[in-house]
C-alpha cells in the first residue's frame, strides 16, 4: 500500500490493520507501526490507547503485544529479539548472584539464556555447577568449562525453546539440591502467579523450583500481568522475581502488595 493510500485510512480501518500486524507479529515497535502507516509516533499511541481499551493490545516500552488470547508459543529465535537489551541486562542482574563453588539450575528461555552469556563473561567464578534443560544454553557455557561445569538433563527435545522435557527430564531433580535456580516464564500474575504456554516446560520448572535453596524467576517486563494455561509456582514459592524497565508500574505495585519481592533492572 501507499503511504498517501495509508494516510487517507480512517482511524478505525488503520486500526484494524494495527491490531492484525500486532497478531502476526506478536511484539510491534512504535517506529515500525508509524513507518508502515505514515503516522506520527504521537498517534501510534493513541491508536495503541485505543486497541488496548478496545482489543486488548498489551502496551509495553517502545511498542506494543498481542493479547495473550491471539498469541501462539513463540520460537527461542523469536522471542529473542524482543526486549533483547533488557533481558541482557536482567541477565547480568542474576549472574552477580552466583559465587565460585555454587551448584546453580539454569531454565530454558531467551532471558537464562543471557544469565548463561553473564556467567560465561564472570571469569572470576570458579567450581561453579550448572544443570540445564537448554541444549543452547549448554552450548553457551561450554565456553566456560573448567570454571564451570555443565549438567545436561536428558529428555525429549522441544524444537521450540531447544528444551529437553519429559519423560525423562525431570529424572534428576530427585536427586539435586541446587543452591539458586534461575526459571523463566511466559506470565508473572499477582492473583495468579507464575505461569507458562507449554505445559510440559511447566512441569521441568516446577521440579526446578523444589530443588533448589533459592528459586529466581527472571521475566522481561512484558510477562508481568499475563496468565497462561501451565501453572508453574505460587509467589510465596520463589525467593524473588526479577524483571527489567517495561514492567508496568501497576503490575510491579500489585505483586509487591501480593508480598512477592520484585527487583527492577535498569
Amino acid at each position: 500500500m501507499l503511504k498517501e493510500e495509508v494516510e487517507q485510512l480512517p482511524a478505525a480501518v488503520r486500526r484494524e490493520r494495527m491490531f492484525h500486524m500486532i497478531g502476526e507479529r506478536r511484539f510491534v515497535r512504535v517506529a515500525d507501526l508509524s513507518g508502515a502507516f505514515g503516522i506520527s509516533d504521537v498517534t501510534v499511541r493513541a491508536d495503541l490507547a485505543a486497541l488496548q481499551a478496545s482489543h486488548g493490545v498489551r502496551r509495553v516500552r517502545g511498542g506494543a503485544i498481542a493479547p495473550a488470547a491471539h498469541r501462539l508459543e513463540p520460537s527461542f529465535e523469536e522471542s529473542a529479539v524482543e526486549f533483547a537489551r533488557e533481558k541482557q541486562r536482567i541477565g547480568e542482574h542474576a549472574a552477580a548472584m552466583v559465587s565460585s563453588g555454587m551448584s546453580v539450575l539454569l531454565d530454558v528461555g531467551t532471558t537464562t539464556s543471557a544469565i548463561a552469556k553473564s556467567l560465561v563473561a564472570r571469569t572470576d567464578l570458579e567450581q561453579v555447577v550448572v544443570i540445564t534443560n537448554g541444549l543452547n544454553i549448554a552450548l553457551e557455557l561450554e565456553a566456560a568449562i573448567g570454571r564451570l561445569s555443565v549438567v545436561v538433563t536428558g529428555g525429549t527435545l522441544r524444537h521450540l525453546q531447544h528444551s529437553l522435557v519429559n519423560p525423562m527430564a525431570t529424572v534428576l531433580f530427585d536427586r539435586l539440591h541446587a543452591d539458586l535456580g534461575f526459571i523463566g516464564c511466559n506470565g508473572i500474575d499477582a492473583d495468579h502467579g507464575i505461569t507458562n504456554l507449554n505445559l510440559p516446560e511447566a512441569e521441568v520448572k516446577q521440579r526446578m523450583i523444589a530443588s533448589a535453596e533459592r528459586a529466581v524467576v527472571v521475566a522481561d517486563g512484558s510477562k508481568l500481568g499475563q496468565v497462561h494455561l501451565g501453572r508453574i509456582a505460587r509467589l510465596e514459592d520463589v525467593h524473588s522475581v526479577v524483571t527489567g524497565p517495561s514492567a508496568p508500574a501497576h503490575e510491579l505495585a500489585r505483586l509487591r502488595r501480593a508480598g512477592a519481592e520484585v527487583v527492577q533492572v535498569e
